[in-house]
């Protein structure tokens, strides 16, 4: 068993301009205890790669997110940013997440559906009316993901460009100082005190409501948590689904044929999606690190108490100890429970309406689209934590 670290690796190992994922984590796997790694940012890390190993350290209490507060967290970014429900562990992270769980139920998002259905078409109709080509991105994938959850929470959607620089710089790596990520924070942060101020005000049958109540009335979250909590919602409402919409329509372009098989059989559109999720590795490198919390052997490796582990879904969604032929995009793969939404108490909380979002998506293009192809070069994000295109041209 390996006990003591070597130097560490420079990481990460994938690019940010397309969506392979590295040999690098292959190679790693294929050895016996964890590499150990450094990011641009913070302290050296164990990487985790194998399946088992990752559902360990994302599922044992052993390991604390919370504990990031009182360290140099590897990051690859200058800013730390290590506050929020995503820096908590259990009881603090189970009452916030409380909160907001009774909104994203598979019941209530299903209730959603033909919303939902309905948006994506009308964009689709809006495409196509203004002709080829279009940006998949601005036309498409962004303001479906965006609409819902400013609905959801109450967020005017006019703000929509607002919010969105925002975001990006919450999920920049490099392109922001640590003070100019900072003042970009408090900026979203007033911006949402100031729509619950209004909501205050003019309560609404909405998400932001229901949570100003659990602050007012029943004191089960303090102001700064309310705000932080509406911000965590509404930027990982929209970020992640307006990401993958295009990355799953590029991986599915390059292989011919498999769009239009969606249209021709819808019933493959839930499955495929859960292949999409599984297959495609969004984000740039792993992160959110855990922290032993006493000393722990994972994957032959003794990790110490206080020692930082990041888990890269990415590569253990294609462990070959877990899934067969997992370079492989198998449309129908049955028993597919990968890691793409995370594992234990921070498994992804809006993920029962991500799948709603992604499954009209390709059944909306599928059907209408299926000719769909691209019509130029992708612009890809760069200095991002996820991957993607940031414009898409297409035409059908």
């Amino acid at each position: 068993m390996s006990v003591s670290p070597a130097e560490p690796a420079a990481y990460p190992f994938n690019e940010a301009a397309g969506l392979e994922l590295s040999e690098r984590y292959a190679e790693v796997r294929a050895h016996e205890g964890l590499p150990r790694v450094q990011l641009p940012y913070g302290e050296p890390a164990w990487l985790v790669t194998r399946y088992a190993d990752a559902r360990l350290v994302l599922g044992d209490q052993r390991f604390s997110r919370a504990a990031c507060v009182a360290h140099d967290e590897p990051r690859q970014s200058e800013n730390q940013n290590n506050s929020g429900i995503l820096a908590m562990d259990p009881p603090d992270h189970s009452r916030l997440r409380r909160l907001v769980a009774g909104a994203f139920t598979v019941q209530r998002m299903e209730r959603l559906r033909p919303d939902i259905r309905a948006l994506a078409e009308s964009l689709l109709d809006d495409m196509v009316a203004a002709g080829p080509p279009a940006d998949l991105v601005d036309a498409f994938a962004l303001p479906l993901p965006v609409s819902v959850i400013c609905r959801m929470l109450g967020v005017p959607e006019a703000d929509r460009p607002l919010f969105r620089k925002w975001s990006d710089d919450a999920l920049s790596t490099s392109s922001l100082t640590a003070e100019e990520a900072e003042a970009s924070r408090q900026e979203l942060r007033a911006y949402m005190a100031e729509l619950i101020a209004g909501h205050r005000v003019r309560p609404a049958d909405d998400l932001m409501t229901s949570l100003i109540e659990a602050r007012d009335q029943g004191d089960r979250l303090s102001e700064q948590e309310l705000i932080d909590l509406c911000v965590a919602v509404l930027v990982a409402g929209h970020e992640t689904t307006a990401t993958q919409i295009p990355n799953f329509v590029w991986t599915l372009l390059g292989r011919p044929g498999e769009l239009a098989r969606l249209g021709a059989d819808p019933a493959l559109i839930p499955p495929a999606v859960e292949e999409l999720l599984r297959f495609v590795p969004m984000g740039m490198a792993a992160g959110i690190p855990r922290y032993a919390t006493e000393d722990v052997e994972v994957g032959g490796t003794l990790v110490r108490e206080g020692e930082a582990v990041l888990v890269s879904m990415g590569a253990a969604n294609r462990d070959d100890r877990r899934f067969a032929a997992p370079d492989a995009l198998d449309l129908g793969r049955t028993g597919n429970q990968h890691l793409g939404f995370g594992h234990g108490v921070h498994h992804c909380l809006g993920a029962p309406l991500a799948r709603v979002e992604l499954q009209e998506a390709l059944r909306a293009l599928s059907l209408r689209l299926p000719g769909l192809q691209l019509a130029g070069d992708i612009v890809w994000k760069t200095q991002m934590l996820v991957r993607g295109p940031r414009a898409m041209p297409v035409g059908w």
